[in-house]
């Protein structure tokens, strides 16, 4: 088994755009694992190989990498960083050990940069910063480095500091070592000289970075104290506590398109970052497990992916224990068995076996296991130890999906449900009222973009339609001695059933109740369900708009029957008769599901969507307001949010975050009913 005390498995994390997929195309480079750069831009690059990251030339779902620094084994995540794809990293964060989060130079810490170093710190996770980017036009690292500190709240610890900016990028300061590191012919590092200029700066820096790492450390802050100053050996101890206390995050900067900084990154990530026998022990539904290769055999599968020629790939984490090839496993999620094979060592869409035993921190391939999905815990035979699954980000949008040609409905919801396994942000149903297939996800790319994925796997030909917004119909008023009267007699035996009801609106949630007053027998036992029955089948298909009619109370007190002609179908239909009759009398309203939406968008953009929102027939309910980001909470109606995705984005240049859920349902303001009803009239006289 490899020497876990210096494995180091970690996981790029950050906004989009800040270029996590080029730092990591660069890490692999220096590693000797490829030998040509690959770019995002030209489609080349080892962790973005699907067709679709391809063609909008970004990641929408993690990449693995495994490689070797210094003889020692590095396992990497690099996850998506448009929100669309997101909503699956916590269970990437829960297979790392560490953190490694990009901030591009030229944007700084974004909203999404919060919101991720969020999850980050949410999970106790050791983690490192690498500010990317310094190449660019606006590049500007002394407002991205400030941000570190100002909108996230970190103690940063600043172990390289940059030589020029912009296209004057040309080396680092070590600010462990005070040498300066040039970048010279094909990026090759050599030493040289600080720049007179920067000489002052860089002290000053350093004595921050000094006196930052002693006062994590009591022993340190000591010695600091009696003698100002730590020997390197002592910073770097200071540092590595610091890390693994979450107390300090140490800083690196790099331009990964030009291979700037690669080295560094790497070095910092196996002098700092913990390895798995570091980790806490793990959360279990029932106990702990300790992260060791002494304790029983237990693997966390975080993802699922699917090959075209391999089938189905099972992504785990190793837990605990020793991961053998051709061994015996229990699904303890599921109770089923699981057989494995090979053991694979994946980088990109490439695979190599590993012929050892795969202990803690080691993330490995499994091929064609049968009955395991995502977020389930493998153990050996006998054992039940179940990892307590990481949240999931809830769905944000929802989208009606219709085969382009009909009859073809089945094969469009079975080639949908194929991509369910290995992306678990999204959700497929049928809705009951319209029959319309629905896929939830996270935004209108990662719906586009799954669906357009289900197109070119299973040849489904896919049509996106905006869904039926689940409207209801309800009673503003009672209706009172109600008849309805069935007698059909065309020949033999007749039709006849008669009903008498009174109809009374109850408040919003109550429901549907059905009072028998019937006494005397004037309408049998037998008959009287079927009145109920009846109606409660005519109210789901509604009086005004095709909506179910909710809320709402019936007694039924009277009635005549035919000793011959009377059935459960003659008083079934009498039921629907009154229940009509009833609508027509009384005065129906139209009802609309109102949601809960929080926005999170930079304090500069909350003008901007609270009118929004206003615009949107919502009602804001407040704000909160801290370290530049704005939380907007308002009641607003779904048929305004459905496209309200891509309207944020628009509006915030993309730093903007909402999710929303189910408040009430509230009337509908007449204009906006009659436009429904008008809708529902129209698609009807084109049937």
């Amino acid at each position: 088994m490899p020497d876990l005390k210096n494995q180091r498995t970690y996981a790029l994390v950050g906004h989009g755009g800040s270029g996590k997929t080029t730092v990591a195309e660069m890490l692999l480079f220096n590693a000797g694992v490829v030998n040509r750069l690959g770019k995002v831009e030209d489609g080349n690059t080892v962790l973005d190989y699907e067709p679709e990251e391809i063609k909008r030339r970004g990641s929408i779902q993690p990449g693995f990498a495994s490689y070797k620094w210094k003889k020692n084994d590095h396992f990497l995540i690099d996850t998506p960083g448009d929100s669309n794809f997101a909503g699956d990293l916590s269970y990437s964060l829960k297979a790392a050990d560490g953190a490694v989060l990009v901030i591009d130079a030229v944007d700084g810490v974004k909203p999404l940069t919060r919101k991720v170093w969020a999850q980050i710190q949410g999970m106790s996770l050791p983690s490192m910063i690498v500010i990317n980017k310094m190449d660019r036009d606006r590049a500007d690292f002394d407002t991205a480095f400030n941000g570190i500190s100002e909108a996230l709240g970190a103690r940063p610890a600043l172990l390289y500091y940059p030589i020029g900016s912009k296209e004057d990028f040309k080396g680092v300061v070590d600010m462990l070592s005070g040498k300066a590191l040039m970048f010279g012919e094909d990026n090759a590092v050599s030493e040289g000289e600080i720049p007179a200029d920067i000489v002052d700066e860089v002290e000053t820096i350093r004595e921050t970075m000094v006196e930052n790492i002693a006062e994590s450390d009591e022993d340190l802050m000591e010695i600091y104290f009696e003698e100002g100053e730590l020997t390197p050996e002592q910073i770097t101890q200071g540092l590595k506590a610091g890390v693994a206390s979450g107390e300090l995050v140490p800083v690196v900067v790099a331009a990964a398109l030009n291979n700037q900084g690669g080295q560094m990154i790497l070095d910092s990530v196996q002098n700092l970052m913990p390895s798995p026998l570091e980790h806490p022990a793990w959360e279990g539904e029932e106990g702990e497990r300790a992260s060791s290769p002494d304790e029983p055999l237990s693997c966390f599968v975080f993802k699922t992916l699917a090959d075209p020629f391999a089938g189905q790939l099972t992504i785990v984490r190793v837990l605990s224990g020793e991961l053998n090839p051709d061994s015996h496993l229990l699904n303890a999620s599921n109770g089923e068995k699981e057989r494995v094979g090979q053991l694979l060592l994946t980088t990109g869409k490439e695979s190599a076996q590993s012929k050892t035993a795969m202990g803690p921190g080691s993330i490995v391939t499994l091929a064609k296991l049968k009955n395991t999905k995502t977020g389930e815990t493998l153990v050996a035979e006998k054992d039940d130890f179940k990892l307590v699954k990481p949240e999931k980000a809830p769905q944000l949008i929802t989208f009606a999906l219709a085969p382009a040609e009909k009859g073809d409905e089945d094969k469009v919801y079975a080639a949908v449900a194929k991509l369910l396994d290995e992306d678990i942000t999204l959700t497929l149903s049928r809705d009951e009222e319209s029959g319309d297939i629905l896929l939830s996800g996270m935004g209108q790319n990662h719906i586009e973009i799954s669906v357009e994925k289900a197109k070119r796997r299973y040849k489904a030909d896919i049509v996106l339609k905006t869904p039926k917004v689940p409207y209801r119909e309800t009673f503003k008023s009672p209706a009172n001695e109600i008849q309805g009267r069935h007698k059909k007699q065309s020949g033999g035996r007749g039709q006849f059933g008669d009903c008498w009801i009174n109809v009374t609106p109850r408040t919003s949630g109550d429901g549907y109740e059905f009072i028998d007053k019937i006494v005397g027998g004037s309408i049998p036992r037998q008959f009287i369900p079927a009145v109920d029955k009846g109606i409660q089948e005519t109210a789901a298909r509604g009086v005004l708009a095709g909506y179910p009619v909710i809320d709402f109370e019936i007694t039924l007190y009277d009635g005549s029957y035919h000793n011959v002609d009377s059935s459960e179908m003659a008083f079934k239909v009498a039921g629907s008769l009154a229940f009509k009759k009833a609508a027509e009398k009384a005065q129906m309203a139209l009802l609309e599901p109102v949601m809960l939406v929080t926005v999170a968008v930079p304090d500069a953009f909350m003008g901007d969507v609270i009118g929004d929102l206003s615009s949107r027939r919502g009602k804001v309910l407040g704000s909160d307001s801290q370290a530049g980001l704005t939380e907007v909470k308002a009641h607003v109606p779904m048929s305004e949010m459905l496209k309200y995705a891509p309207d944020l984005n628009s509006m915030t240049g993309g730093q903007g975050t909402f999710f929303m859920e189910f408040a009430a349902y509230e009337e509908c303001p007449p204009q906006e009913a009659q436009k429904v009803i008008d809708a529902y009239k129209t698609a009807r006289e084109a049937d």
